[in-house]
C-alpha cells in the first residue's frame, strides 16, 4: 500500500485543486495537492515538501481532516487529508497541468480523481466552519 498525503490548503472559503497533467496517471483529473509519503517522513513533512517542489509554496499545515484507502487498477493508496495554508509564496503549476482556488459549491464542476472525491464532503464542511 502507497501512503499518500493530500492538502486542504485554504484561501478564505476556498481550496485549492490541482489538474493532473496528460502524461501521469488519472490524467486531467483534479485532485488536492500532495503526493507520497517518503520512508522517514511525517505526514507533515511530506505535504510541505511535494508542496514545496509541485508548487513552489511553504505551508503551515495542521490536523489530518480525515483519511481513506482506495484501490485503483494500478495500486492502492492510504491517503490522508491534513489541512494548511499557504505561508510563504504564490503556488505555482509546475508539475500540474492548471491549479485554481475553488469553492465548495464549485466542487461538482471539476472531475476529480476517485481517491479525492472521498474528501470533498469532508472539504466542504471544514471551508464552511472555517469561514463562519
Amino acid at each position: 500500500m502507497l501512503e499518500v498525503v493530500a492538502g486542504l490548503i485554504r484561501q478564505g472559503n476556498k481550496a485549492l485543486i490541482c489538474q493532473r497533467p496528460e502524461n501521469k496517471a488519472r490524467a486531467l483529473c483534479w485532485e488536492f495537492p500532495g503526493g507520497k509519503v517518503e520512508k522517514g517522513e511525517t505526514l507533515r513533512e511530506a505535504l510541505r515538501r511535494e508542496c514545496r517542489e509541485e508548487l513552489d509554496i511553504d505551508l503551515d499545515v495542521g490536523e489530518v481532516l480525515t483519511d481513506t484507502v482506495y484501490e485503483y487498477p494500478d495500486v492502492t493508496v492510504h491517503l490522508s487529508l491534513l489541512c494548511a495554508v499557504v505561508k510563504e509564496g504564490t503556488p505555482r503549476a509546475l508539475e500540474h497541468r492548471d491549479i485554481r482556488f475553488v469553492s465548495p459549491e464549485e466542487f461538482p464542476g471539476y472531475s476529480f480523481c476517485p481517491a479525492d472525491q472521498r474528501f470533498l464532503e469532508a472539504a466542504g464542511d471544514f471551508l464552511q466552519r472555517k469561514a463562519e
